[in-house]
């Protein structure tokens, strides 16, 4: 069993590598943050070193079922709302912070260091990235909701068409004397404020989201 000051330094590894993803996960206010990733870290820790001081040895076991059960856990922070899922990012970070937390049980520290770096790259500065793509391809669902007439659906995606936006019809209902069309809609961010202004502009429209 390593010294008292060996296992206070990878006590206090484990509060900075989990707490560093946790505190950017809490500051886009998601659902797990900054307590969370500090927990899955240090639980990682312990049942990592547990089976090693135990056992005497490294318990392959003991791995899997850390990766299993941290599965169900990322499972629980992935939602659907509308037609899109949130919550991947944030699964895979605890998932990550799991994995650094058994790096440091086995003392792996400069794998972890890099690890981490790498990590809050991703989460901090390929986001602006992810911004800029979006502008040049974002993707929004369209609910339309209209007095029925003929082929309206079909002139609503002339529009699109004509703002230079790509479509897939999601689903279509006539309800009482209403017609409701649902859309996923790509294009420029430009084109897509172009088409809303024009949607949002026609006095037959009802209920517009977007």
């Amino acid at each position: 069993m390593p010294s008292l000051e060996v296992l206070l330094f990878r006590l206090l590894l484990v509060i900075i590598v989990g707490g560093a993803i946790g505190a950017e996960r809490e500051y886009r206010s998601k659902s797990a943050g900054f307590r969370t990733m500090i927990l899955i870290c240090l639980g990682s820790f312990l049942f990592t070193s547990f089976s090693i001081y135990i056992t005497g040895s490294t318990n392959d076991r003991i791995a899997s079922n850390i990766v299993t059960g941290i599965g169900f856990l990322g499972a629980g922070v992935i939602f659907q709302s509308e037609n899109r899922i949130n919550g991947l990012t944030t699964a895979a970070a605890i998932w990550v912070t799991a994995a650094l937390g058994m790096g440091i049980a086995g003392g792996y520290y400069v794998l972890v260091g890099i690890s981490t770096v790498v990590v809050l790259i991703a989460l901090f500065l390929l986001t602006k990235l992810e911004s800029v793509i979006d502008y040049f391809n974002s993707s929004r669902t369209y609910k339309i909701v209209s007095p029925y007439k003929e082929d309206l659906l079909h002139q609503f995606e002339q529009l699109f068409r004509e703002s230079g936006l790509t479509y897939k019809r999601l689903k279509q209902a006539k309800r009482g004397n209403n017609i409701e069309g649902t859309w996923l809609v790509h294009g420029k961010e430009k084109k897509h404020t172009h088409c809303i202004n024009r949607i949002l502009h026609d006095p037959t429209v009802k209920e517009f989201e977007f």
